[in-house]
């Protein structure tokens, strides 16, 4: 799933994408929601017709930028606080607004919102953070409802603790999504750690519906990943 952060992927024509047979492009809530913003993409048809792309478009949730610009972040129960790392401006991101982001991209594939928790954490401080990031799919998935043409997947956490992952697996299959993602990963724990989880987190989730890899883009990662999983 190519990247296409901020609505396009790098250095390359949508036809020159597809060419490598890839199907799906992922977008980026919290880069496209400061800049163009939402509201200006759907004004314009959305982000398909923003992206010259008629395949499926996945959108992340804005989660793993909670980690990524903790400095500009401030985590509330009801959502997060950011300030914008372009002109420092400031934005709150619920589980709700999140969606409501994503349906104005027109995205295929929406992501719940979540809390990617960091590595190295303690067990109580991933605890609290999976947990967190339940209560917000709960959320996700009350926002977004049932659609006939768009799905919306469940994120799961729990860092590198087995007990957790199981736990935040029940969670997610307790609400009901469309498809699964593992999450929570190659965020520093290093590859052992990371085909560690692998050989179990997957099947935690239900193998009918479709089981994403989050985070994960390394040639070598991708490759030992798979054989986890089958």
């Amino acid at each position: 799933m190519p990247v296409g952060t901020a609505g396009t992927v790098k250095a390359m024509l949508p036809s020159s994408v597809r060419s490598t047979g890839a199907d799906v492009i992922l977008g980026n809530t919290y880069h496209l929601m400061l800049r163009p913003t939402a509201e200006r993409i759907s004004m314009l048809g959305g982000l398909h017709k923003f992206m010259d792309w008629e395949y499926p478009i996945l959108t992340d949730s804005g989660g793993f930028q909670v980690m990524s610009l903790s400095g500009l972040t401030k985590i509330t129960e009801k959502g997060v606080e950011f300030k914008s790392h372009i002109d420092g401006s400031v934005h709150f991101i619920t589980p709700e607004r999140s969606i409501e982001l994503q349906s104005l991209f027109g995205s295929d594939i929406s992501m719940c919102f979540d809390e990617c928790t960091p590595y190295p954490v303690d067990e109580k401080t991933a605890l609290k953070s999976m947990q967190l990031s339940m209560r917000w799919a709960k959320r996700s998935r009350e926002a977004f409802g049932y659609q006939d043409d768009r799905s919306i997947f469940g994120i799961q956490q729990g860092s590198v603790f087995r007990d957790q992952r199981e736990e935040s697996a029940e969670a997610l299959k307790s609400i009901d999504f469309d498809g699964y993602a593992v999450g929570g990963l190659a965020v520093g724990e290093g590859q052992e750690k990371m085909f560690e989880v692998l050989s179990y987190a997957p099947n935690l989730l239900p193998s009918k519906k479709p089981r994403y890899l989050m985070g994960v883009g390394k040639p070598d990662d991708i490759v030992c990943a798979v054989k986890k999983w089958y």
